[in-house]
């Protein structure tokens, strides 16, 4: 086992404790930059990864009652087949031929996270100003909304592991304004387990999670996510998304430019 694994698993479960961002975001880049490990298997490890670290998050979501399982059903019906779909063209790829898909797209869902971490108070006003509308969408086009935006999202983390967590929130802020933030927190994250789930077992089935990697990450990310919780409400979180989205966006431009 090696350790800078734990600990960076440590630092990366810190963060997420800190901050509530999803570990795609943070976990696989890290991989691919500092440990050098192929996209495709940074990814298909950090899927797994986030759908056992997540599981700890539903569960107690689940017995607070702040869990719109109908929503999460919807983006599920959206986002599995999204997944499965995007597993079965990743088959028929190489491996240069992924990574070459993977990198770019990458980059282009860390700068879209980062500008939602930056600009969420303001998207925040905005879905709420919008009430009414909202209103006037649940007659029409709600539902398939929330199943596009589920597809969206099975696409988007099945190939980089990125997006699940502030872009999925974000997104649900606007569909769903009258829901209280904790209940779209936890439907998100809800939504999350089954999808990074069934992704990760598609890499699993193509070869591209690492299991001693994955061991050593959740030694370090679990008391991570647990100090970096405690931790949270003696740091400012404005400060705390102004450096992460700042991070997000050098690391993004990296892997758009290569």
């Amino acid at each position: 086992m090696d350790w800078a694994y734990t600990l960076s698993g440590f630092a990366v479960g810190g963060l997420i404790g800190l901050t509530g961002v999803g570990g795609g975001s943070l976990m696989t880049p890290l991989l691919v930059l500092l440990f050098g490990f192929a996209p495709v298997t940074a990814v298909g490890t950090d899927l797994l990864f986030a759908s056992i670290t997540k599981m700890g998050g539903v569960w107690v979501h689940s017995r607070r009652g702040t869990i719109d399982w109908k929503v999460v059903g919807l983006l599920a019906s959206g986002s599995i087949p999204a997944s499965l779909l995007t597993l079965v063209l990743l088959n028929y790829m190489d491996a240069r031929q992924a990574n070459a898909l993977i990198v770019p797209l990458m980059g282009v869902a860390l700068l879209l996270t980062a500008l939602a971490l930056v600009f969420k108070a303001q998207l925040l006003r905005f879905s709420k100003q919008k009430e009414t509308l909202h209103i006037s969408w649940r007659t029409r086009a709600l539902n398939p909304m929330t199943i596009a935006l589920g597809a969206t999202l099975g696409f988007l983390v099945t190939l980089t592991s990125i997006g699940a967590g502030a872009l999925g929130v974000v997104a649900l802020f606007l569909l769903y304004p009258l829901i209280s933030t904790t209940k779209i927190v936890g439907t998100d994250i809800a939504h999350a387990v089954p999808l990074t789930l069934v992704a990760g077992l598609g890499h699993v089935h193509m070869g591209n999670v690492d299991f001693l990697l994955l061991g050593s990450l959740l030694l370090g990310s679990l008391p991570g996510i647990y100090l970096g919780s405690h931790l949270s409400v003696k740091i400012p979180e404005r400060i705390l998304r102004f450096v992460l989205a700042s991070m997000l966006v050098l690391i993004g431009i990296k892997f758009v430019a290569s």
